[in-house]
């Protein structure tokens, strides 16, 4: 599903493993958590850096449908929404 929702709906999502246990006992999370705080919100932190915003005509500022969005070095176009 993340890769779908990369490609064609311009939703970057993520998976965060906290361990290598997939089911770690209720007396472990405290620790866990402990152990990855620091990293967890320095990554929220970073979440809106980059561009956003609404794509529109210069002349009558009205705004355009499915326009392409090209950045130099990158080699994933997006196309804007409704």
């Amino acid at each position: 599903m993340q890769d779908y929702n990369y490609v064609w709906a311009n939703c970057f999502e993520i998976t965060l493993e906290l361990s290598c246990c997939k089911y770690p006992p209720t007396s472990e999370l405290q620790k866990e958590w402990e152990n990855n705080r620091e990293s967890l919100l320095a990554f929220i932190e970073k979440v809106h850096i980059g561009v956003k915003g609404f794509v529109k005509d210069a002349v009558s500022g009205v705004g355009l449908d499915n326009a392409t969005i090209v950045v130099a070095g990158i080699a994933h176009n997006i196309t804007a929404g409704k």
